[in-house]
């Protein structure tokens, strides 16, 4: 006991010198592995696509992607990369030091906004309550959030969340005191008690509200379809090597598949990759929602409503600007390439 003591205490002194120098791994809290065991143990592999994915229950299918050798069965050339920091991997395929993303549609509208050229090929999942608000004891209402202080990373996913959930309570942005802070930062400040409130996503749901009387505020249940997920590849590759892009929705659909044909092996490669209890993945997966290849085909057709990805894009674009998180109206008529998921469907 004394030992397990002292242990805890040096995290904490650790976690909290992180925070005050501002330099923390942005997954302190959360135990992940390193790029090689990501990568299959493998080094590059000359000439394969390089592929991002991050902390996120619908893009922790690609680690059961790789280890399974489903790129390899499906004639797809991947060299997987994880990011411990979302927005890592967002700027790592702006700058095009990678082929391919996986990342939410607003993050997507905000980086082509700002003159990145990227494209949508595949609708990964649907968040269903995986990003939350999450507030200490004594704020029960939106209207409490008010003069308080909130971190969340600036111009990403839970950053929107925050912003949609404040629209709809009459509050605007200027009305907290914002506090901008990497995702795994933001949740240790809150657990720290540093901020008052903190928009995060699982995994790190579970580490914030680990602080005595926290509590969710609310969730992106409350507001469905505004937080898609999706395969982002840059316009160059896809241009540049159509066949890789075809290989890796190939891939993706084909791992479905296998985790509906072995859904333990497949929680247990997901929940190490996150850093987290079988018990607590299953937890996850609840507040995701995978899509099925049917319903990839039909969210790439028009509509009139959250269902419909062009509708989706044309309101989150205007949200975007009115809140200040898009530079420029992007052209959402170039954003979409649905071939590579009907190409698919032709072969089934």
């Amino acid at each position: 006991m004394k030992l397990r003591s002292l242990i805890k205490s040096i995290i904490l002194f650790c976690i909290g010198l992180a925070i005050a120098a501002g330099c923390t791994n942005p997954a302190v809290y959360i135990t992940t592995t390193t790029d090689v065991a990501a990568s299959g143990g493998s080094g590059a592999a000359p000439g394969a696509a390089s592929l991002g994915f991050s902390a996120w229950p619908g893009w922790l299918p690609w680690q059961v992607t790789q280890e399974q050798n489903l790129f390899e069965a499906n004639q797809a050339s991947v060299n997987l990369k994880w990011f411990d920091g979302y927005l890592e991997s967002i700027n790592a395929l702006t700058a095009q030091q990678i082929n391919a993303n996986s990342q939410t549609l607003n993050d997507t509208i905000s980086a082509v906004s700002g003159g990145a050229d990227k494209i949508v090929v595949l609708v990964n999942d649907n968040s269903t309550g995986n990003d939350k608000v999450i507030v200490r004891e004594g704020i029960n209402t939106i209207a409490d959030l008010k003069g308080k202080k909130v971190a969340a990373e600036e111009g990403a996913v839970d950053h929107f969340l925050l912003l949609l959930g404040m629209k709809k309570a009459g509050l605007k942005p200027e009305d907290i005191q914002f506090v901008p802070l990497e995702t795994g930062q933001a949740a240790a400040a809150f657990v720290g008690g540093q901020v008052d409130a903190v928009a995060v996503f699982a995994p790190f749901t579970t580490q914030a509200l680990k602080r005595p009387g926290s509590k969710e505020l609310f969730s992106s249940k409350e507001f469905p379809g505004a937080i898609p997920d999706h395969l982002v590849v840059s316009r160059q590759f896809l241009a540049e090597s159509p066949e890789k892009v075809q290989a890796m929705v190939d891939s993706w659909f084909a791992t479905l598949d296998y985790m509906k044909q072995e859904p333990a092996k497949a929680t247990e490669i997901m929940a190490k990759r996150a850093g987290v209890s079988v018990a607590e993945y299953e937890e996850y997966a609840k507040g995701t929602k995978i899509f099925t290849l049917e319903e990839n085909l039909k969210a790439f057709q028009p509509g009139n409503n959250m269902t419909s990805l062009m509708y989706a894009a044309g309101e989150m674009t205007k949200f975007l600007e009115e809140v200040g998180l898009a530079k420029q109206k992007p052209d959402l008529t170039k954003l979409f390439d649905d071939r590579f998921v009907k190409a698919y469907a032709k072969k089934q």
